[in-house]
């Protein structure tokens, strides 16, 4: 038998149409030791994987999610597929909506415990007087698995908010918008309802300020709501007008500590022109430090940081008067559309101020068009879009190019033509009438007169 060079004599070349044998029991050789590996137990756990992934898929997870999430809790290839598949039929047994199932396990993986499930499948009956709504319920289950509370200590915390004299709407909107309220006992809920009567607020309001702002029962009374108090009295505002807007717009209370310093600061500062700042002030410098901070957290949200959500007030305070919803629509253009990160709003504020109907997308459309076609001599950057005026822009990359005319609109050749025939203004002139000589005299005493 031949052999390899630079291999030992013993080792035996093995023919190309031999077949291969491989035993899965350990054995030592000369290169080492084979580590243990059973075949059938990667068949079980394989088939244990896809029957997961289609008892899953079959409840709501997208394929995209499965591979995740199965392999960040691998404890549930352990588990019996049998009950984890009874949870989840116990699941849709309380009314929860598919998608919030989806995310209960995505958040809480946990809650599959069958047993705990069918402890929770007998306490929902006792809220069957209050009417919870499934998301209600679902950040029920979350929670008590979290904190490891029974369906009776639920119950009971709830009761607190019906002995209380909130009514079943406002108690639903509670356990909605801030489910941890079941984790507080009643005193904590009292001190909330006392620091709001402590500024005259009636209890029919109290009860409006919860359903408006549930979040506020998780605000610290000493150490939160009342030094925010504080600091609405040391700008001059009374408290009456603290009530008043407090009942109107309750999320007013979830300002940090100097935030609101800060937007009437800047709203102190703010150099525009007369028409525009009355209008920001029109209802009161309370509300105006109120808009600012609803957009300020707007900006943020999109990805700007505080100092730079605030230098775009102070430069472009029109966005203070615009509708949220407007400049979201126009930061979603700017990113998703245009392709520009949200960081340059910081140098071309600009942007949030112009209208986006009537010049951000005819612009927009006009410099793909030209960039598309090589009619560019250097990129143009956003700066360079939105700061030439009107006419300008028109003159620069519309008047050369006859086919941007009906793309730009503005200053179009069919908009400057005369709307009217050539002519039309003499069946539009007025009569004449010959003037007498008694006329004439008249005219001339009464100018000589004046004279």
């Amino acid at each position: 038998m031949s052999t390899l060079r630079g291999f030992p004599k013993t080792c035996k070349i093995i023919p190309a149409n031999a077949r291969l044998f491989f035993s899965t029991k350990p054995s030592s050789s000369s290169f080492g030791i084979t580590p243990k590996f059973s075949l059938s137990n990667h068949k079980s756990q394989y088939r244990k994987q896809v029957f997961l992934a289609n008892l899953l898929q079959r409840y709501g997870f997208s394929p995209s999610q499965l591979h995740g999430f199965i392999s960040k809790n691998k404890f549930l290839l352990n588990s019996n597929l049998n009950d984890i598949e009874k949870s989840l039929s116990v699941l849709l047994s309380l009314k929860v909506p598919q998608k919030s199932i989806v995310s209960l396990i995505n958040d809480c993986p946990g809650v599959l415990d069958v047993q705990f499930l069918k402890k929770w499948e007998l306490g929902v009956s006792k809220f069957g007087d209050l009417s919870v709504s499934p998301l209600v319920v679902r950040n029920f289950l979350e929670l008590s698995r979290r904190f490891q509370i029974n369906p009776d200590g639920v119950f009971e915390n709830v009761k607190v908010l019906k002995g209380l004299g909130f009514s079943e709407g406002a108690v639903n909107r509670v356990l909605e918008g801030f489910p941890r309220v079941i984790l507080m006992n009643e005193s904590q809920i009292c001190r909330r309802i006392e620091f709001l009567e402590g500024i005259g607020i009636a209890r029919e309001a109290i009860e409006r300020v919860f359903y408006l702002f549930p979040g506020l029962l998780g605000f610290g009374v000493e150490d939160r709501l009342k030094p925010l108090l504080d600091e609405f009295w040391e700008w001059g505002f009374s408290e009456d007008m603290i009530r008043k807007e407090v009942v109107r717009e309750p999320r007013i209370l979830s300002m940090e500590l100097g935030e609101f310093s800060r937007c009437l600061e800047l709203l102190r500062t703010l150099q525009c022109r007369e028409p525009i700042k009355e209008k920001i002030f029109s209802e009161g410098a309370f509300r105006a430090g109120f808009e600012v901070k609803l957009r300020v957290d707007c900006l943020c949200k999109h990805g700007l940081i505080h100092r730079e959500a605030f230098k775009v007030l102070w430069k472009e305070p029109r966005v203070i008067l615009y509708e949220i919803a407007d400049i979201e629509k126009k930061i979603e253009f700017l990113v998703h559309r245009m392709k520009y990160n949200v960081g340059c709003l910081a140098d071309v504020p600009e942007f949030l101020g112009v209208n986006f109907e009537k010049q951000i997308i005819p612009r927009y459309n006009v410099i793909e068009y030209l960039r598309g076609k090589g009619g560019l001599a250097s990129e143009l950057g956003l700066r360079g879009l939105i700061k030439p005026s009107r006419l300008r822009f028109y003159n620069l990359y519309v008047k050369p190019y006859p086919e941007c005319e009906k793309l730009f609109g503005r200053f179009s050749g069919g908009e400057d033509k005369c709307r009217h025939p050539v002519g039309l203004w003499k069946l539009f002139k007025p009569p004449s009438y010959p003037q007498s000589k008694e006329d004439v005299k008249n005219m001339k005493s009464y100018v000589e007169l004046l004279a």
